[in-house]
């Protein structure tokens, strides 16, 4: 892994409490919030700004949608005092939000990424953030993803969805790494 940076900031991506409704499909990654608690808390330790990823949907129905239970952030991910919550609608942490603009004046040199959903926000995010110039390092094992319809009426595996696109993630835009590595490498 590469070394980290002084001036390297932490996004979890939608750390929210909608993702354990009946309404979504099933997900796999059982280690999710113990993975992601672990790097938030040593990110903290470390000294290194932590903002915080919420995806505040605009469809009426959402249980993403602000002023929803679904909306807060999962037990443990809520953010503390000074630390920076970047609000967002679409999948991208970037588009239609100050992200950007916000990573630039704090001076930041890479990102480190994980969250919910492997292969919608947090891939978005991933891939817009590299195409606008940022080096990101992705914590695979601190994400989780969706078992998805394969539109010929069967399903593919939740893990298997997160497999292909972290494989396309560091094969094209990201260096991958593990909750263990990237704490070892602060």
């Amino acid at each position: 892994m590469t070394l980290l940076p002084a001036a390297s900031a932490l996004l979890p991506v939608d750390m929210q409490r909608a993702f354990d409704g009946p309404s979504w499909p099933r997900r796999w990654n059982r280690a999710l919030d113990h993975n992601g608690l672990r790097l938030v808390e040593a990110w903290r330790r470390s000294g290194r700004p932590v903002i915080h990823v919420r995806h505040d949907s605009v469809e009426p129905a959402s249980t993403l949608r602000p002023g929803q239970p679904g909306n807060r952030f999962r037990d443990g991910f809520e953010p503390l005092d000074g630390e920076a919550v970047v609000g967002k609608s679409v999948n991208s942490a970037f588009i239609g939000t100050d992200l950007d603009l916000r990573l630039r004046r704090l001076g930041i040199e890479r990102l480190v990424v994980f969250g919910i959903s492997t292969d919608m926000c947090v891939s978005t995010t991933v891939r817009t953030g590299v195409n606008l110039g940022w080096p990101i390092t992705l914590v695979t094992d601190a994400c989780d993803c969706f078992e998805l319809p394969d539109g010929q009426g069967g399903t593919i595996p939740a893990e298997q969805v997160h497999a292909v696109h972290v494989a396309t993630l560091g094969y094209e835009f990201c260096e991958l790494t593990t909750t263990d590595a990237l704490i070892q490498g602060l």
